[in-house]
């Protein structure tokens, strides 16, 4: 459900009319010729295009950015619940903010995000780190004008959470990252439930964004020359929920594919269940969309799979694979791995492990689980020690080190479009990246970076490729 054009409007003037407020209140506050704002994000893609909008809003407020606390007049961390180490980083990082703020009172210091949406963690900011003036979960984000001035204002701690309102807010101002790489929004939260999951305890339910919003948001970054763009979703490939409009993400993508320009277009992230043949026929015809599938599996065995909540199997996880790899030469898959899940034998593992070898994955993300409070998961016995699931996870890294080995060892000799994304600082080489999601170094000038460029591949190492630009 979304906002009303006019209730919109309404809702929009008066967090601007609070960002006005802001910058005259900043205006005395702040330590140098303008209020500086430092941003540091944790966790997922959402959480960065989360952020970019918490920018817009500041830029709007007349602030500048650093890369650097140290002479920030707010300081902002956004959170992420998904694991326990992300968790633990963000403590530790809020607890050495406590001597900037006794040398700088009037800095202000702010946290939000998806930690922040937990009662338990948010009790425990509000006990343990009586400087941190101001508090705000994923729910209240587009109230975060009027939640700053209020701390501001009034000099109390401001605490906002489980404010789900289940609408979606158009027109926040963005300030993104980057100028030929972004984020782009189709839906938020989750109805899958799967048993290890916080995500839709602290994102709630899924909510679409309209289809006219989406594109007109599309065109304009690929008019100011954005040249890879990321639809981003928890469960992207289930868009069109709630809406008035009858909509697939098949058919989504497919008319963003069909905006002129040069451009390759992303999505993540995918849910097997919901991974249809018609999307995959819309990859295969489409002109910009990348010809990589991120699909995590989670597990190769069926009964973990079950106990996760997956909604899917083995046999329906390879069907869509092949189906695929069919339909899509050159197809790049990478996918999302859990090890030592409750109750994961390593018989169950070992499945896992010939799945990683049937698909033959470009690249895995692996974590060693991680209990959250609140998940059915965390409630589950888990008698398997740590130090076991840590051989396991090293064995699956070195059965995946092989096959990235191989498979970049297959692409010597290919000719292969690339985007220049950066200098390796290191190397003085372009680090640059394929449609398919790889990493290519070249020789080349700073210059070329954020363009498109054709390279051949001279040389393989693990998951990394050297090319030659041509």
């Amino acid at each position: 459900m979304q906002k009303t054009d006019s209730s919109q409007m309404n809702f929009l003037e008066k967090q601007e009319y609070y960002l006005h407020l802001i910058n005259e209140l900043m205006s005395v506050r702040k330590r140098g010729e303008k209020p500086l704002a430092f941003i540091h994000t944790y966790g997922c893609q959402q959480n960065v295009a989360d952020s970019e909008k918490i920018k817009g809003m500041l830029s709007s407020a007349g602030f500048d950015f650093v890369d650097a606390p140290d002479n920030a007049d707010f300081i902002l961390f956004n959170t992420c619940a998904v694991r326990e180490h992300a968790e633990d980083r963000v403590f530790g990082n809020v607890g050495a903010l406590k001597t900037l703020k006794r040398k700088h009172p009037q800095i202000m210091i702010a946290l939000c995000g998806c930690m922040m949406e937990q009662k338990h963690i948010a009790e425990r900011m509000y006990k343990s780190f009586p400087f941190v003036s101001l508090v705000f979960g994923t729910h209240s984000l587009q109230n975060f004008p009027q939640l700053f001035y209020d701390a501001l204002f009034t000099g109390k701690r401001v605490y906002e959470r489980d404010n789900d309102d289940k609408l979606i807010y158009e027109g926040i101002p963005i300030k993104r990252d980057g100028t030929f790489k972004g984020w782009l929004s189709i839906m938020y939260g989750c109805d899958n439930f799967c048993t290890y999951c916080i995500v839709p305890h602290v994102r709630g339910r899924e909510r679409s964004r309209k289809r006219a919003d989406i594109i007109s948001e599309a065109t304009e970054m690929i008019n100011n020359g954005y040249k890879d763009i990321t639809l981003l979703g928890q469960n992207v490939n289930s868009y069109g929920k709630g809406l008035d409009e009858k909509i697939s993400f098949a058919e989504l993508i497919g008319e963003i594919d069909k905006i002129p320009g040069d451009y390759w277009l992303r999505f993540m992230t995918s849910h097997p269940k919901d991974c249809s043949k018609e999307l995959i026929d819309t990859i295969a015809s489409s002109q910009h969309i990348s010809k990589h599938i991120h699909l995590p599996f989670q597990s190769g065995s069926d009964r973990i799979l079950k106990c996760m909540n997956r909604h899917y199997d083995r046999k329906k996880y390879l069907e869509i694979v092949n189906y695929a790899k069919a339909k899509i030469p050159g197809l790049s898959l990478t996918s999302d791995i859990i090890v030592g899940f409750p109750g994961e034998t390593y018989e169950d593992f070992k499945q896992t492990l010939s799945l990683i070898k049937e698909v033959e994955f470009t690249s895995l993300f692996t974590f060693i689980y991680s209990p959250r409070v609140g998940t059915p998961a965390a409630k589950m016995d888990d008698p398997i020690p740590a130090e076991e699931k840590s051989k396991w996870f090293r064995e699956l890294l070195d059965v995946q080190e092989e096959i990235a080995s191989k498979r970049c060892a297959s692409m010597v000799g290919n000719k292969e479009k690339i985007l220049v994304e950066s200098v390796n600082a290191k190397t003085g080489e372009l680090q640059c990246r394929s449609s398919g999601n790889i990493i290519v170094e070249c020789e080349g000038d700073k210059s070329l970076i954020g363009t498109f460029q054709n390279a051949e591949i001279i040389k393989a190492r693990h998951w990394i490729l050297k090319g030659k630009i041509v």
